[in-house]
This record gives structure tokens, sequence and C-alpha cells, in this order.
């Protein structure tokens, strides 16, 4: 598989409409299989006329009601998790631990809360913007590994919940890029212990080898040679 690891954009890719993500992707009832198929697309924010962009390298679904992961088990619904009932395509970011903003894809149709939260990226455009945003001199692999610091190198906050990635400020494009089904890992979700047997479902996927990628080697992780 070519390397993520230092890939670029070409310019015009940022300008094509065309290869933004619609509804059609998200509105799908699979969202184990579309968190697989992120993988390799690029995520965009776009605020104050200040682009950044980076590859998706590492997801998480999350299966609504009947997962005892998910913020919606069992039909629930609250002031924050209201917008996983949403239409598929829209933005859920809600704060953990009061620090870290986390960012993640509403699919399926609307009253059906499934949600894939967005683990990790590759910077591919604005990095120096994301160095500021992070506080940081030198671009390192954490700059954009795990969830709450790829948020905050693409300026993504609670404020930008509810979302349709149909806009300008956050979508998703896919330029072409093809992830080799290989180098495809899928293994338990990292931090949801809480879940019982539903903690083991291999719901997390991750592009192998990629430095960007958050968490440890699981001994549990099986590379996908198939569809999901």
């Amino acid at each position: 598989m070519k390397r993520l690891n230092g890939n670029k954009i070409d310019k015009q890719i940022l300008c094509n409409s065309s290869a933004k993500l619609g509804p059609s992707f998200y509105c799908r009832s699979n969202v184990v299989a579309i968190a697989e198929e992120l993988l390799g697309k690029i995520l965009f924010t776009h605020f104050n006329n200040t682009l950044t962009a980076a590859r998706i390298v590492e997801t998480e679904a999350y299966n609504g009601i009947t997962d005892k992961a998910s913020h919606a088990f069992g039909g629930r619904r609250t002031a924050r998790t209201a917008t996983m009932y949403l239409r598929g395509g829209t933005t859920y970011v809600y704060l953990c631990y009061g620090i870290h903003h986390l960012f993640n894809v509403v699919t399926n149709t609307e009253n059906i809360p499934h949600a894939i939260l967005i683990r990790a990226a590759e910077p591919v455009f604005g990095v120096e913007t994301m160095l500021a945003r992070t506080g940081k001199l030198v671009l390192d692999h954490t700059i954009t590994r795990g969830p709450g610091n790829l948020s905050k190198a693409l300026g993504i906050t609670t404020k930008h919940n509810s979302i349709f990635l149909t806009g300008n400020e956050i979508y998703i494009t896919d330029d072409g890029f093809t992830v080799e089904k290989d180098t495809i890992t899928e293994s338990p979700r990292i931090g949801v212990d809480y879940a019982g047997e539903d903690a083991l479902l291999p719901y997390r996927f991750h592009i192998k080898g990629n430095p960007y990628v958050s968490g440890k080697n699981n001994k549990t992780e099986t590379s996908l040679n198939k569809a999901v």
C-alpha cells in the first residue's frame, strides 16, 4: 500500500464540489460498513476563510439503540443526543471529560441514531494552522492522533454540532484515494468497557501501520480481506 505519511493533496480537489460526499453515502443503513469506507476520505474544515484538511485513518461505528456503547442505547434521547436522531450526514460533536471535543458523523435516516467517531486522520492541508491551534512548534504524529487532538487541530468544537456535511464549513471528500483491504484492521472500540459484551464488537477500523492511528495494537485485531 502507498503510505499515507507525507501525502499531499492537489489544490484543485479543495475546490471540487463534486468530490464531496453526499446524502447517498451517509443515509445508508450499515453504519459499520460506512465506518470502514470513511478510511482514506478527506475531512475538511473551512472556518473564517481558513481551510484545513486531513485524511481519515481511524474510525469507530456506534450502532444506535441496540449498541450498549452508543449514547443512544435503548432509545435514549437527551439534549446532547438529539443530534444523533437527525438524518445522515450531520455532525455530532460532544464534549468528553469537559475538555475534548469529539467529532462524529451521523448516518442512516432520520430517527435512527447511528454515528461514527472519527478517531484519527493524517494532515494533508493547512498544517501551519493546525500547529497554531494546537500550540505546537513542530509537526509530529500526535497532532491529529486521537479524536480530541483531531478536533483541536481542525478547529472543531461543540459549536459545530448539528451541521450538515453537505455545506461548506465541515465536509468530507473522496479524492479517489484507495485503501487496500489487506491494510485495513478491525478491532474492538477503545474506552467502552462499560458496554459489556458490546465492548468486544469489532467496530473500530484503522489503516495498519499508519503513525497517526491512536491507541495500541490489539491482539484481537484482524485484517479485512472481504467487505463487511
